[in-house]
């Protein structure tokens, strides 16, 4: 290109709209001794987080180290087994009664990523602590259009109690601004779509129910400006960005898809909540979209902190796609019943398989000398471990990815039980180059994870 390269905030713009391009060979300076001064691809990280628990007999390996094999729910995560880390033995005592009484699962998902335990309230004066994801925004989000994204797939109120005198907000939030203000997760792609690529841009809600209308495509709107661009660009260049705006009309359309299927079905009864327009059904497709949107956000730079509720805490779904239509929550409370369990693990594997999705694709898509999954760091994870008797030591958590090259991934690893979930927080975002003095209980950081 002449010595000259794009900026790395370069958008492709029309009419209200701007859509974000991804990493080109073009955005690296043209010399190599600006090349050598290049700033390092973004680290991002992601915190999915499970209901209910995991039957932890079909989660945790025999083995330690590297030599390990996967059990039932974790297989369909097999292809990336050396990509990311098991970790047993993490606690949230936060989670735990500590004289409050029942209340469990509010406590798991408001203790999931603040360490803290709530305060036991229905009301306005609510109490818990900054989550990591948002001490993580708070110290780089300025970097991003962005600071943070909260997604999720099942909705959720925000007032009253849902758990034996808690706050519905701990139950349905896991992501904490401020100990008074949860960031209850967007449910609806179509929103999340328009955030990413219209809404921020100024365009009017006029404009963009114009653009519904007519059934255009965001890409229409840019057409000229992705031209002129593609001009500019080499060969390798333009396959990039053919695939990745192909990408983004692939999700237009499964979105696009889902709105038409629930127009078809017409308005839900009037005692039935319903779903919101546009959300789709089937729930492999909805979590797979949020998904692909969290990819997408990443790859354009948008933002590099998201958390992702896969469904919310105390969840009564049912997964019928999977020929399951009894309620998660009551399987859980299994009192060791083979038939319930057997349910119960199987809702537990196909959670894995649609996270499974994601990764495919985080580690499809280059970005600067690796993929997206080399340069980030993904928690996946819940509040509770054994869901029938409550429990919140010895918790499931994976963490995918390579942190751009902070991490050792590819093994399982045993820490003594009690060791606090908010070391492995705090030793997350030192990698992202955020040191804060602690997170809920922590008491140290766990440097096991970068050890060969």
């Amino acid at each position: 290109m002449s010595g000259k390269h794009l900026h790395r905030r370069t958008f492709l713009r029309g009419l209200g709209t701007a859509v974000a391009l991804p990493f080109l060979d073009s955005m690296m300076p043209a010399s190599g001794a600006s090349r050598a001064r290049a700033q390092p691809a973004p680290l991002r990280m992601a915190f999915v987080y499970v209901p209910n628990g995991v039957h932890m007999a079909d989660w945790t390996p025999a083995g330690e180290g590297a030599d390990f094999e996967l059990p039932f729910i974790l297989e369909p995560v097999a292809p990336f087994r050396r990509d990311f880390l098991l970790i047993s033995g993490l606690t949230h005592n936060g989670g735990r009664a500590l004289g409050d009484g029942p209340g469990d699962h509010a406590r798991a998902a408001a203790s999931f990523l603040t360490g803290v335990h709530p305060r036991k309230t229905a009301g306005a004066d609510i109490r818990n602590g900054i989550s990591a994801d948002q001490v993580a925004a708070q110290a780089t989000g300025n970097r991003t259009m962005f600071a943070s994204l909260e997604l999720g797939c099942e909705d959720g109120r925000q007032v009253g109690s849902c758990d034996s005198g808690y706050s519905c907000a701990y139950s349905n939030s896991i992501s904490w601004r401020t100990p008074s203000n949860p960031l209850p997760p967007e449910i609806n792609p179509r929103l999340v779509f328009e955030r990413l690529f219209a809404a921020y841009d100024g365009e009017s809600a006029a404009a963009r129910a114009k653009r519904v209308l007519y059934k255009k495509s965001i890409l229409d709107f840019v057409a000229g400006d992705t031209e002129q661009l593609k001009a500019q660009l080499g060969p390798t260049d333009r396959r990039k960005l053919d695939e990745y705006l192909f990408g983004i009309r692939d999700i237009e359309k499964r979105i696009e898809a889902a709105e038409q299927s629930a127009a078809s079905r017409g308005p839900a009864p009037a005692q039935l909540p319903g779903k919101p327009a546009g959300i789709p059904v089937d729930y492999a497709e909805h979590s797979r979209l949020m998904f692909d949107l969290m990819a997408v956000a990443f790859q354009t730079d948008l933002t590099r902190i998201i958390t992702f509720m896969m469904a919310r805490e105390g969840s009564g779904r049912s997964y019928r796609e999977i020929g399951i239509s009894d309620a998660h929550h009551p399987l859980t409370h299994h009192r060791n019943n083979p038939e319930m369990i057997d349910k119960v693990r199987r809702i537990n594997r196909y959670h894995m398989e649609q996270f499974a999705w994601f990764l495919n694709r985080l580690k499809s898509v280059s970005d600067g000398d690796g993929t997206l999954l080399d340069h980030s760091i993904i928690v996946y994870g819940s509040g509770l471990s054994d869901g029938n008797r409550h429990r919140h030591e010895n918790l499931p958590v994976l963490v995918a990815g390579r942190g751009g090259g902070t991490l050792h991934p590819g093994r399982h690893l045993r820490f003594p039980i009690e060791t606090p979930m908010a070391n492995l927080y705090m030793s997350i975002l030192e990698r992202a180059g955020v040191e804060p003095e602690s997170i809920g209980d922590s008491n140290g950081k766990l440097q096991e994870l970068s050890e060969l």
